[in-house]
């Protein structure tokens, strides 16, 4: 066995002690020196999302290193994403002439700052899924003239279980982090409004409440309302439980868009009424066939219309939309709200992601919502969004594929 691949195992075998990840790529970058040129080794992970890729080591010969742990990208157009397509290694000999040609790039233009003249990019590959590159350099330009691809290949094909293990242990700890969420917001708000349950429940026993009906019919409705609260808290923590664990089924059918929004849109006439706002459709009478578990997108239309609701103001209007796209549908639902500060909008699809933006009669949220809106019609193909300004209202959108014989 040559010195390499005895090198290669002692990686592996660190990987499977369970050292850290700076460990292994501490211990890699001095083991392999020998084996390989460079100067400077990096290492990037892409989000969950596959949307964006974020630098989570990077180690050189000299001083400062610009591109450093911490630093992200968008994924999506740039050149890495070909790599991903390809699976095969990338080569770069004279990094100033690659600058030229695309000067925007501000991860290159940062590495040339370094020194950095040639590189390698290696897709890192774990269960045939891409989670990150390898990048491999050099201050001299072509470097990496005759490469051994292979070599490198091999390299990353090991490194990846490093990535990989760190990837599995980050969302076990995201996990732990939701489940303890979860027993905090179930002792919180649960506590409150069952002692009110108990409250009411003892005037209920008392005689002359039950003499004095009009009394007795406020008590009841007040005991509706709560435990309608607690249900609705119990059902979006299930709900994302059964999202983040994978178990959310859903039941895709062939469906017509434009009876089911204005059957929704009905709903919550009524209780925006209590509210004195107007609840509105723009709904085509035609819209193409999807594929969709109905019960599902009207959960997400629900949300959205009682989010609406809920941060407006009294004698304003919230709006349920719908337009046909190339290869999709598009739900908007808006309204004439407070809007949300631009800073704060990336909160809104997160799990326990509450702005600073308060409910205008005092109603009570979860933080869930959003996060369950998402990851339904993530699961549909469809993508959600939000364009909001502060003083103005907001618009939350999303979109339903077509089925392939109406596209």
């Amino acid at each position: 066995m040559s010195q390499f691949h005895k090198d290669l195992l002692r990686i592996t075998a660190r990987i499977s002690r369970g050292e850290s990840l700076e460990q292994v790529f501490d211990n890699f970058y001095e083991a392999f020196k020998n084996h390989v040129p460079y100067d400077r080794i990096g290492v990037t992970v892409i989000s969950e999302d596959q949307s964006r890729v974020r630098s989570i080591w990077a180690r050189a010969e000299y001083q400062p290193v610009l591109l450093g742990t911490g630093y992200q990208a968008e994924l999506h157009g740039s050149t890495l994403q070909k790599i991903i397509e390809t699976g095969k290694p990338r080569i770069i000999n004279d990094l100033e002439e690659y600058l030229r040609d695309k000067p925007d790039s501000h991860s290159t233009s940062l590495i040339v700052k370094e020194g950095v003249r040639s590189s390698l990019t290696c897709p890192l590959i774990a269960d045939g899924r891409a989670i990150g590159f390898l990048f491999f350099s050099q201050t001299r330009t072509g470097a990496y003239q005759d490469a051994h691809v292979e070599t490198f290949q091999e390299i990353a094909e090991h490194l990846s279980l490093a990535v990989a293990r760190m990837q599995t242990l980050e969302r076990l700890r995201q996990l732990n982090d939701m489940k303890n969420k979860f027993l905090g917001i179930a002792a919180h708000d649960l506590r409150s409004p069952l002692a009110a349950v108990q409250s009411y429940s003892d005037l209920l026993a008392d005689p002359d409440t039950i003499a004095d009906e009009e009394r007795k019919e406020f008590i009841l409705n007040r005991i509706k309302a709560v435990t309608t609260r607690m249900l609705n808290l119990i059902n979006d923590l299930l709900d994302i439980s059964a999202i983040e664990s994978g178990q959310l089924k859903l039941d895709l059918q062939p469906a017509e868009l434009t009876p089911l929004l204005k059957e929704t849109l009905a709903n919550h006439e009524l209780t925006a009424k209590s509210k004195n706002i107007n609840v509105v459709g723009e709904i085509p009478e035609q819209l193409p066939v999807v594929e969709i578990d109905a019960r599902r997108v009207t959960q997400v239309i629900d949300n959205l219309i009682t989010n609406a609701v809920k941060f407006s103001p009294k004698g304003t209007v919230v709006t349920l939309s719908a337009n046909q796209l190339a290869e999709s549908v598009k739900i908007s639902v808006s309204d004439q709200g407070q809007g949300i500060p631009p800073e704060e909008q990336k909160k809104l699809f997160q799990e326990f992601g509450k702005t600073s933006v308060k409910p205008t009669d005092g109603e009570k949220s979860t933080g869930l919502g959003l996060a369950i809106v998402k990851k339904i019609i993530s699961g549909h193909g469809g993508q959600v969004g939000v364009s909001s300004q502060v003083g103005v209202g907001s618009t939350f959108h999303f979109t339903l594929p077509v089925t392939r014989q109406d596209s």
